[in-house]
């Protein structure tokens, strides 16, 4: 069959390569990735396949004879493998998420038990999204519980129908099964995302009893545990070794940081704050709060308005995203989600020798502000608004912070003994 590349695949290749200018990677990289696609296209014309038809086995087994063509070619195997291989796919991936929209795709169902839960998998997803409204990121969550609900449930069924006989028995062995080493929160947000499947299935008549009500977890009480928190001192220390450091990263990091310490911002919400969010002429900032999806407008605070200036100005990469802060090295694009603050933050405390008990990610910051702020003798329902919580009793778990000022309100010992003894 002819080498030829079609024209519909030369057009692919040029697409891909304005893809990668535009995300700003180096020529290098934009070469190469384009070549290695440019190759790749040309071994599925060979086979006969359309691009839209590619499936993860095809790539595996182009990867496999691009292999043994260095092999031949150099007498050896690559020093790295793990670097041949990626310096193979990621071209290829890209090549076939920007032709197809997505990748990798759905995995094709191998069984009749495997179609019915991708069916019923798919089903619950729309309905999570048209019914109930949730956040994508929830629904991600919830799905890929259902998945493995499914998948465990249906290798021990006789038949795919066989949902309609879930028992709470089976339910009591999935649980068990999965909180093996779960924390006691954990097992908590486990039954809760598997009684929201049981009512799925009992609301599109896949069960005829809804069990989600016998689905034990164990009990959280109400402030049982103590947040974890930053002092003024660290969260200085930390600051110190971000405003040092003067590289796009180090804007960046401090730009964030500020944002954290000020206002306490969920790190979801700094990740989502885009361009249009600042308003430099009214010295305001427009902050979408991703637990209530309610808008604050607080004030533009001048360090602050300072450091987002200067990583505007000097760090911030060329790029057509609209998200204020932007991934370091190509693709340049804002951050997925909020965890991907988690890395660059931890690097930050480290390099300032902070050390922290229990969680040290960006809710520390959180925590510290709302502490502050009740030690200057703001309302809770105000930090309540400036945080983002829809009821001031969400304030509540951070009274516990204040201990020197629970420690002014508190009895002696001597005292409690002497009532007790009256």
């Amino acid at each position: 069959m002819s080498d030829h590349v079609c024209p519909q695949h030369i057009a692919l290749v040029a697409q891909l390569k304005q893809l990668l200018i535009d995300a700003g990677y180096c020529v290098n990289t934009i070469n190469r990735q384009s070549a290695v696609a440019r190759k790749f296209l040309r071994y599925v014309k060979q086979r006969g396949l359309a691009i839209a038809a590619v499936q993860p086995a095809h790539v595996a087994m182009y990867l496999h004879c691009e292999l043994r063509r260095f092999e031949r070619r150099h007498g050896r195997a690559p020093r790295s493998l793990e670097h041949w291989r990626g310096s193979h796919t990621a071209g290829i991936h890209q090549l076939l998420r920007m032709a197809t929209g997505k990748w990798p795709p759905a995995p094709q169902a191998s069984s009749a038990s495997e179609a019915f839960s991708q069916k019923l998998c798919t089903e619950y997803e729309r309905w999570l999204d048209d019914v109930r409204g949730l956040a994508s990121d929830y629904i991600d969550e919830l799905v890929a519980e259902a998945r493995r609900f499914m998948h465990w449930y249906l290798e021990r069924a006789v038949s795919v129908d066989e949902l309609g006989r879930l028992t709470i028995a089976d339910i009591d062995a999935y649980m068990q099964a999965r909180s093996g080493s779960l924390r006691r929160i954990s097992r908590k947000s486990l039954a809760q995302r598997l009684r929201c499947f049981i009512r799925f299935a009992h609301a599109s008549g896949r069960i005829s009893r809804d069990f989600a009500a016998c689905v034990v977890a164990p009990t959280l009480y109400a402030y049982e545990s103590i947040p974890s928190t930053l002092s003024q001192q660290q969260i200085n220390a930390v600051l110190r070794i971000c405003r040092a450091d003067r590289s796009p990263k180090g804007l960046r990091d401090h730009s964030i940081v500020l944002l954290l310490a000020e206002y306490g911002l969920r790190a979801g919400e700094i990740a989502r704050l885009r361009l249009d969010d600042i308003d430099w002429r009214g010295d305001r900032l427009h902050v979408r709060h991703s637990k209530t999806d309610s808008e604050s407008v607080l004030p533009l605070l001048p360090a602050v308005g300072a450091a987002l200036l200067a990583y505007l100005r000097r760090g911030r990469p060329a790029t057509s995203a609209r998200e204020v802060f932007i991934r370091a090295h190509a693709p340049y694009r804002g951050f997925a989600s909020g965890s991907s603050l988690y890395t660059p933050l931890r690097r930050r405390l480290d390099a300032a020798g902070v050390q922290t008990n229990g969680k040290h990610g960006p809710h520390a910051f959180r925590h510290a502000r709302a502490i502050s702020l009740l030690r200057s003798g703001v309302s809770p329902k105000v930090i309540g608004d400036v945080l983002g919580h829809r009821s001031s009793s969400s304030v509540t778990p951070y009274l516990k912070l204040a201990v020197d000022e629970l420690r002014d309100i508190s009895l002696e010992i001597s005292e409690l003994l002497t009532e007790e003894a009256q």
